[in-house]
């Protein structure tokens, strides 16, 4: 058995965050993560990180305002509040520990223009940001101490009278199960992209502590926000960041058209991501796309342009595609990338069981509501991470040890020699496909009543078919057969806060269009949508909601 105050889950930027905060404080914290830090999904980030900077006439209630509006108005204001002031602060530290912010001419740190901002606050590192924070945060990580259990899965969250007291965790090198026992836990594990297909994330990608923390009790928040990003390269599904239409490229259509001139005249290429997303599927649905695309085009801004500030987005479409940004339009397609809602917390990160926290894409503060500006993922990430160790170090204050009880364990190791055990059954990519599949289906850009109840009906008959399938490796050493076997169940879960959440609410908004009802609702539907895991009920949900947060800035209709 392994003990610490604080124990954190997930080693990306959310995770890693926190952690230095817990370990600058001389309190015992250990990190961990599936895979090794530096993999995290957050190294994939490109286009930069949003922060205010007054010193260039820059104040937080103007990115405040855009973000709420970014969101269709269902962000909680008070937490975005937090987020915007606190912004600026956290991007100069990040300067200060060692990441190299691409600088202008003027040699202070240099910004780009990002979606649904009117002023350019997006701070970058050409188009690789996530990666270079990551490091960063990493290299903090090791100079402070801080303990990482890499390459362990974590498989229960440890509850004794509705509190979180650590958790059971597979120590993939191994096969061995171990408890970690925790006053604390911080869940910092990431989205759950993977529940659909196709889809910008990583293979890793799978809710994992979205699940964990369902299973034990807290809610999921506004599941149904899917962001489908506009701009993924053709036939991969790979990301090419927003970054080229903050450089100024250019979206077109079969007749060469600036499309977005229609539907979003005075931000064009920068609306919010839901409305370009939008726009793209319209073009494509009537008959105006390139086989099932529109372009990218960026050959006005010249080779060594795109080279300097856009390298790894000239690199991705020429090994990919074998197409130079410089010399011809890039085909590109709304995919599904990044999940708004997530585990309900309050603004310290918090969540209704005493003991958890949460931090990241698997949380839901709630900055990001109905659709998430673009670059402000990352603000996230670093803002939230911290005040959820901050937190954290209050409530174990309060707390005199951890749990000695190995219950947990023996039920755990018990269930996971039954899957080992199953006869050979289906094939779990075969089930995940299926299930990813019908969600992208049922939830994607456009969605309605019957293709919901669709994803619906389709994901029933994914969760008869989840207990059959089977682990073909029985070994203990790196079994990642196992590995998805346990996430093939996690995202099970996420799917099902998903439909749910998207069945419960009868508008449109932001990421969640429904083309039966097109309208939004504020005067029904100016509120969040909350799913509970509850086996007492009929199909094992309750749903409910609860009322947005709203502080200076009243609900008006969003134009771009």
């Amino acid at each position: 058995m392994y003990e610490h105050d604080v124990l954190i889950i997930g080693g990306g930027l959310a995770g890693l965050r926190a952690g230095i905060e817990v370990t600058r404080h001389g309190v015992d914290v250990a990190v961990i993560s599936k895979v090794h830090p530096v993999r995290s999904h957050s190294n994939a980030a490109q286009g930069g990180i949003n922060a205010p900077l007054t010193d260039r006439g820059d104040e937080w209630e103007g990115h405040a305002y855009d973000t709420i509006k970014g969101s269709d108005f269902l962000a909680d204001q008070d937490a975005v509040e937090i987020m915007s002031s606190e912004a600026g602060d956290a991007v100069i530290e990040l300067e200060r520990m060692g990441v190299i912010f691409s600088r202008g001419e003027d040699g202070r740190l240099g910004t780009r223009a990002f979606g649904g901002q009117k002023v350019a606050r997006t701070f970058f590192v050409g188009a690789i940001t996530g990666s270079a924070l990551l490091h960063v945060l990493y290299e903090q990580s090791i100079k402070l101490g801080l303990g990482v259990y890499e390459e362990w899965f974590v498989t229960k969250l440890i509850m004794e009278d509705g509190v979180c007291r650590g958790v059971v965790a597979y120590d993939i090198k191994s096969g061995k199960l171990h408890t970690i026992k925790a006053k604390a836990v911080i869940m910092a594990s990431g989205g759950s992209g993977r529940v659909f297909e196709p889809s910008t994330n990583a293979l890793i990608c799978t809710g994992d502590g979205l699940a964990l923390a369902y299973r034990a009790g807290a809610p999921l928040m506004d599941m149904e926000m899917i962001q489908y990003h506009p701009t993924t390269l053709a036939r991969t599904g790979i990301l090419l960041s927003e970054a080229a239409r903050g450089e100024g490229a250019y979206l077109l259509n079969s007749k060469g058209e600036r499309f977005m001139e229609k539907y979003a005249p005075d931000y064009m290429e920068l609306a919010s991501r839901d409305v370009v997303s939008r726009s793209e599927q319209i073009e494509i649905d009537e008959g105006r796309g390139i086989d099932g695309n529109v372009h990218l085009d960026l050959r006005h801004l010249g080779r060594d342009y795109i080279e300097q500030r856009l390298g790894y987005l000239e690199e991705v479409s020429q090994e990919f595609l074998g197409i130079s940004m410089a010399e011809e339009p890039v085909p590109v397609r709304p995919g599904m990338h990044y999940i708004m809602g997530g585990i309900k917390t309050d603004y310290n990160g918090a969540t209704i069981v005493p003991g958890l926290y949460a931090a990241g894409e698997c949380a839901n503060v709630s900055v990001h509501g109905a659709n998430r500006l673009g670059a402000n993922s990352l603000l996230d990430t670093v803002v939230f991470g911290r005040r959820s160790a901050v937190h954290a170090l209050e409530y174990i204050k309060s707390v005199e040890s951890a749990s000695k009880s190995e219950v947990d364990l023996k039920s755990e190791q018990v269930r996971l020699q039954s899957i080992l055990d199953r006869p050979k059954g289906e094939s779990i990519a075969k089930v995940r496909e299926d299930m990813a599949l019908g969600m992208t289906k049922g939830i994607g850009v456009w969605r309605d009543q019957s293709s919901m109840e669709g994803a619906l009906e389709n994901l029933n008959n994914v969760k008869t078919r989840v207990p059959h399938v089977s682990v073909e490796d029985k070994g203990k050493v790196f079994n990642t057969n196992l590995l998805s076997a346990l996430e093939l169940e996690f995202m099970v879960d996420n799917a099902e806060a998903i439909v749910h959440g998207a069945l419960m609410r009868k508008e449109s908004r932001g990421a969640h269009f429904r083309t039966d009802l097109p309208e939004r609702d504020d005067e029904n539907w100016l509120k969040h949508t909350l799913v509970y895991k509850d086996d007492n009920s009929n199909n094992g949900v309750r749903t409910d909601t609860s009322p947005v947060k709203i502080t200076q800035w009243e609900p008006v209709k969003r134009v771009y």
